[in-house]
């Protein structure tokens, strides 16, 4: 095999990779499909010299392909934020044969915009993170068409809240509906009670997933933060280790302002729309729970904000990205070490 370094894009599809190979020079030397084989893919990339960098767009599948390529098969396999190369696109016209020759030229010159490749214990407890989430999403839209359906027969519980024990009891067998709106609402009831068991039962499934992991037993010791918090926090972030600073992953969850300055004028424009949302849900309940169960180093903050005239969701967006970029030291530190484990006073992040 020649030792001649050669960089190659690929263009991922479920059932064909566009692989192109370029040399130093940037003279493409191959541009074809290929079947979705991680030994063909090897042996073409590695056809006409030595790999240094591959480039792949993050998507569905594609992590699992790079993964199988730099675990088996030993090759520089780099994935790329699929936004910002679309960004970087010279021209408006889409095809497999470009996208793999931009992706190729950006890793010639070391410009791909590189993402993390999660290994696959993390990507399975996200895919189980994201299905409780969907669920969650469906039984709040179930929920919401009962409480439509009663609105339309103008029905209010006389003597209950929504939801608990007492309300559903009337909800099942007070409640005086026409035969088809009695009929809806007993499916929208048994949807919402199947809803219910299997959210219980993939929570269940989770706590299996993390019941060894020392990061999310070091999340859950947390004032404020339970499991939910501590998974998705694992799930999306994986490693803090792979930030070089707090303000960096406060970046990459989402709870850091937009900067909107423009020469004189500086400005904020809310928070940046990065990361995961889900991720950035989580933290910004996280702040509020801080808030309002009287943390001190989060609370006193929010208070003198609030005296200052701050709006609430900028404050408690703040609080989020002030407990982040906390938690970024907090778990770099040894677990012994930490005044948490230690059940001693954690002191507030220092001002930057």
């Amino acid at each position: 095999m020649s030792s001649i370094p050669v960089f190659a894009g690929l263009d991922y599809h479920q059932d064909s990779v566009q692989v192109c190979v370029l040399n130093e020079d940037g003279k493409v030397l191959i541009n074809r499909s290929l079947k979705n084989e991680a030994t063909l893919i090897d042996s073409v990339c590695r056809r006409f010299g030595e790999p240094q960098r591959i480039g792949i767009e993050a998507c569905c599948g594609s992590a699992n392909l790079a993964e199988e390529l730099v675990t088996r098969w030993q090759l520089p396999v780099q994935l790329a934020h699929p936004g910002y190369v679309n960004r970087l696109k010279q021209s408006p016209d889409k095809t497999d044969f470009g996208d793999a020759r931009m992706l190729a030229d950006l890793a010639r010159v070391n410009y791909l915009p590189k993402v993390w490749l999660a290994p696959d214990e993390t990507r399975q407890l996200r895919r189980l993170v994201r299905h409780r989430a969907q669920l969650v999403a469906r039984r709040k839209d179930t929920k919401l068409r009962i409480r439509g359906m009663l609105r339309e027969n103008r029905l209010k519980c006389p003597h209950a809240n929504a939801w608990t024990k007492v309300w559903f009891d009337w909800l099942t067998g007070e409640v005086d509906l026409s035969s088809s709106d009695r009929w809806i609402l007993d499916d929208h009831t048994a949807e919402l009670i199947s809803l219910t068991g299997r959210i219980a039962a993939v929570e269940a499934r989770i706590k299996l997933q993390v019941k060894n992991d020392p990061m999310v037993a070091r999340l859950m010791g947390l004032p404020g933060v339970g499991l939910v918090t501590a998974v998705t926090f694992r799930a999306e972030v994986g490693r803090v280790d792979r930030f070089n600073s707090g303000k960096q992953l406060a970046r990459f969850c989402g709870v850091t302002p937009r900067n909107a300055s423009s020469g004189a004028r500086q400005a904020d424009a809310g928070l940046i729309r990065a990361g995961n949302p889900a991720l950035r849900v989580v933290l910004i309940e996280l702040a509020h729970r801080l808030i309002n169960r009287g943390q001190p180093q989060f609370s006193s903050k929010a208070q003198r904000m609030l005296k200052k005239g701050k709006r609430k969701n900028v404050v408690v967006a703040a609080i989020a990205n002030r407990w982040v970029r906390w938690l970024y030291h907090e778990l770099k530190r040894p677990a012994k070490d930490s005044p948490a484990a230690a059940g001693g006073k954690r002191q507030a992040p220092a001002k930057n």
